[in-house]
């Protein structure tokens, strides 16, 4: 409660409460980074294992491997989108913005941040955008 009532005041956080944001971004960014690393493996890997099977079912298995490679080609862009967030996030953490709503400028709640740590829009702005 009574940092709810302090965020009303305060134009930005804290330099502690900056290094906190920016170890759990960190934290995330290196998992992404992983995650991103073994989509694109699934999405290079040429291997077909179906050389040896009856002619209809490597037509199904080769159309399988084609849509599951779309699907990780789909996965592997929104990954990226998610580390470009989360490297703009500390870009906005070195400038000391991290945690302003873009739209009414005021301070974004931890909660939110720590759930969403590449958030620019806070619950609110966010769902008056939706109208």
């Amino acid at each position: 409660m009574e940092e709810n009532i302090n965020n009303q005041d305060r134009v930005r956080y804290s330099d502690e409460e900056l290094e906190e944001f920016k170890e759990l971004i960190l934290e995330k960014l290196a998992r992404a980074r992983k995650d991103l690393e073994m989509l694109n493996d699934n999405v290079s890997r040429n291997g077909n294992n179906a050389n040896d099977t009856a002619p209809t079912f490597k037509v199904l298995e080769e159309g399988s491997n084609v849509l599951s490679k779309e699907e990780n080609s789909q996965l592997a862009a929104r990954q990226y989108k998610y580390i470009q967030n989360l490297e703009n996030a500390l870009i906005r953490i070195e400038n000391k913005t991290y945690g302003v709503c873009r739209m009414t400028g005021k301070l974004i709640p931890k909660e939110r941040l720590r759930a969403v740590p590449h958030a620019t829009l806070s619950v609110e702005a966010k769902m008056g955008q939706k109208k």
